[in-house]
């Protein structure tokens, strides 16, 4: 009957969905994270030499157009995997799972808007000459939502995604070690390791190719066999 053999199909596609989606999002993250850090110093600088470095600024504002991009592919990347865990989704893990998500984008968002401000700073320090502490501070802030905050919900959203996708049976054992791996240096080590926060689009890009790969495993995962 056709309303028995659909959950299965759908089982069938949203793992696809869901690995486009994190291609999608993780391509444009990953770009904005080289230009946020091509573009402000991770030390201070003097500030007349920063002003005058126009190509820094040029790469903030490319950094600021794909960010958001990168924000709404992610919440298609959660909601696509949500979806395909379907009747056997765990409550806490997928609360954790949902709240972290939401958080990351909107520590994305709140960066951007950030970011925004401090090309507005630049812009207005440049004539008439003002007070470095400005620049200082909007510097100090952009690369503390960066690489402070906005990583330690990706950490959240790595563990518990990779303890969902292990307890389903979704993930291989080398990409569960491998979330466990990236949500521990995402949670303890990327405010000490410049580039460190790298490894979270990088393993939302490889998650999403594996879940286009092996999409037929999970015909099993809407909780229906299909039938012949």
């Amino acid at each position: 009957m056709p309303g028995v053999a659909e959950p299965p199909a759908k089982a069938l596609r949203t793992p696809r969905a869901a690995g486009a989606a994190g291609i999608l999002a993780a391509l444009p993250l990953g770009a904005a994270m080289i230009l946020v850090r091509e573009a402000v110093p991770a030390r201070p600088l003097d500030a007349a030499a920063y002003l005058a470095d126009t190509a820094a600024h040029n790469a903030l504002r490319v950094a600021l157009i794909l960010l958001p991009f990168g924000g709404i592919f992610f919440l298609w990347f959660m909601g696509a995997i949500r979806d395909s865990i379907g009747v056997r989704e765990d409550r806490f893990f997928a609360t954790v799972f949902f709240g972290a998500g939401l958080l990351f984008v909107a520590m994305l968002f709140v960066f951007g808007a950030t970011a925004a401000a401090f090309l507005a700073t630049i812009d207005a320090m440049r004539t008439p000459p003002q007070p470095t502490e400005f620049w200082r501070f909007g510097r100090h802030l952009t690369l503390s939502l960066l690489t402070e905050y906005a990583p330690r919900m990706a950490a959240v959203f790595t563990l518990t995604t990779t303890t969902i996708g292990t307890r389903l049976g979704l993930l291989p054992r080398w990409l569960s070690w491998l979330g466990y791996l990236v949500g521990l240096v995402l949670l303890l080590v990327v405010s000490r390791v410049a580039w460190s926060e790298l490894v979270f689009p990088v393993w939302v890009l490889i998650v999403g190719c594996y879940l286009i790969v092996a999409h037929g495993r999970f015909r099993m995962i809407s909780g229906k066999m299909p039938t012949s």
